[in-house]
């Protein structure tokens, strides 16, 4: 099948993902098209052909309002020596229509697109400075990650990049809550900064879907080492923020020698995302290899990110676009429980957000008649629900495994049924529908107001759903 394998041997950012599917051929202009959908004109995007250590690649910044310097390249607050990048033996174009006002594109001696999500107080002034070339703005005024979320809900963009965009925002914004102390929904972001957020990160999904979805697999994640700078001081790499993300998910972290960062927040919220694994590169006959470049010119090893699309082995016969994630299992037998206690624990866990619970009966030691209690959650939940588990449940200990899903496209529409009309949920594969399941809670209130039966609702909506 279709796959996309990330070679991340020197790290990964927002802008250099871009760069190295748009060096795999996905067209800059339809991605530009795609990114203006969002409603955002606070930027210019360019895209340059570029050589990094003798490596010729795709160099993607985000040239921000006002700025003569792509917001990638910013450096910290106290480097005024700048190292200009000036190889002029690149082959170098901008594939952008960018203003006169731009100025020179100058590469500082900083890495990869930092493209760090900020979550503060604003009782006092911030100074954040950022190691892999991200912005370093102190503008006035934030977008917050509800903002944000009703900023991509509201435009005109794909239903599929929507809910990836969001659903990479969301682990960033986890992560720099728990850093900071402070819910999802308070996280906020500078408001130039954010555009640099918005755009890596909702660009990085249009290039996914420019690109045909393939399945994502990515190799053993390098960071690098030594300290950045931000508002709290010099914290050492890897950041509170990429450590957070990428723990989150499970994913395990080696450190090279290369004294700088080289995985940023938005690279691993994508790796999170979208990689299903990690590991050495296995079965996978390359059809096409791309590099993004990042800014840095590093001590050890190319600031490059390889992208290799190809066929991999097995798997699905044929490419098909359903959606894939991965999940937490936890699992735990119980013979000494109650079932109002096992109903209580259900309801519960449903409440606070797990994907599904259930019990099965099973016989364990000495004969004993028991059940097998199953919570499937999101893999950053699943400390949580284990505690839950253990301690509303009599049991000792739980089973944690991870699984992969594949999910049908869903898409929910209303129905005009002879009572009035009511919601089904559509299940999509290749385009086609080819599963209906009526609401159930739109059923009952119709059929409450009108007096019907739930059963002749249901058959009228499953009679009225559209089927291809």
């Amino acid at each position: 099948m279709k796959t996309l394998y990330l070679d991340i041997f020197s790290g990964i950012s927002g802008d250099m993902f871009i760069g190295s599917l748009l060096d795999l051929g996905v067209d800059f202009q339809a991605f530009e098209t795609e990114l203006e959908k969002l409603g955002l004109d606070e930027y210019t995007l360019k895209s340059q052909r570029k050589s990094k250590s003798y490596i010729e690649g795709v160099k993607f910044d985000v040239i921000l309002e006002g700025d003569e310097i792509p917001s990638h390249c910013h450096g910290e607050p106290n480097d005024h020596s700048h190292d200009h990048d000036h190889d002029h033996s690149e082959s170098e174009h901008s594939h952008s229509h960018t203003p006169a006002s731009e100025g020179h594109s100058h590469d500082h001696d900083h890495s990869n697109s930092h493209d760090h999500a900020h979550s503060h107080d604003h009782d006092h002034a911030h100074s954040h400075s950022h190691g892999p070339g991200e912005h370093d703005h102190s503008h006035e005024g934030s977008r917050n990650h509800a903002q944000i979320r009703e900023l991509i809900d509201k435009s005109k963009l794909s239903e599929w990049v929507k809910e990836k965009a969001k659903a990479v925002f969301y682990r960033v914004a986890v992560a720099e809550g728990k850093v900071h102390g402070l819910p999802v929904e308070s996280v906020h972001f500078h408001e130039v900064g954010a555009v640099d957020s918005i755009v890596d990160i909702v660009g990085a999904c249009i290039a996914l879907e420019l690109l045909g979805k393939p399945r994502v697999l990515a190799g053993p994640v390098v960071e690098g080492t030594g300290f950045v700078m931000c508002a709290h001081g010099r914290f050492p790499v890897p950041t509170m923020a990429t450590l957070e993300i990428l723990g989150a998910r499970g994913v395990p972290v080696n450190q090279c020698d290369e004294p700088h960062e080289l995985v940023t927040p938005t690279g691993a919220a994508i790796l999170a995302e979208f990689a299903e694994d990690f590991g050495p590169m296995s079965g996978i006959v390359a059809k096409q290899i791309g590099y993004g470049l990042g800014t840095r010119d590093n001590h050890t090893r190319p600031n490059v990110l390889r992208a290799v699309l190809g066929e991999s082995a097995g798997g699905d016969v044929v490419s098909l676009d359903w959606e894939r994630d991965q999940i937490a299992v936890i699992e735990t037998n119980l013979d000494d429980i109650s079932a109002e206690l096992l109903g209580d624990f259900v309801d519960r866990a449903l409440g606070e957000g797990a994907l599904d619970v259930f019990h099965t009966p099973v016989q364990m030691k000495k004969n004993r008649p028991g059940v097998l209690l199953t919570l499937l959650c999101n893999q950053g939940d699943a400390d949580h629900f284990s505690e839950l588990i253990l301690r509303n449940t009599s049991a000792f200990g739980v089973r944690r495994t991870t699984a992969e899903r594949r999910k049908l496209q869903r898409k929910l529409v209303r129905v005009e049924i002879g009572q009035g009309s009511v919601e089904v949920k559509l299940g999509l594969l290749g385009g086609r529908v080819i599963q209906a399941s009526p609401e159930y809670e739109s059923c009952r209130a119709r059929a409450e107001k009108t007096g019907a039966l739930l059963k002749e609702i249901y058959d009228a909506a499953l009679k009225a759903a559209p089927r291809d």
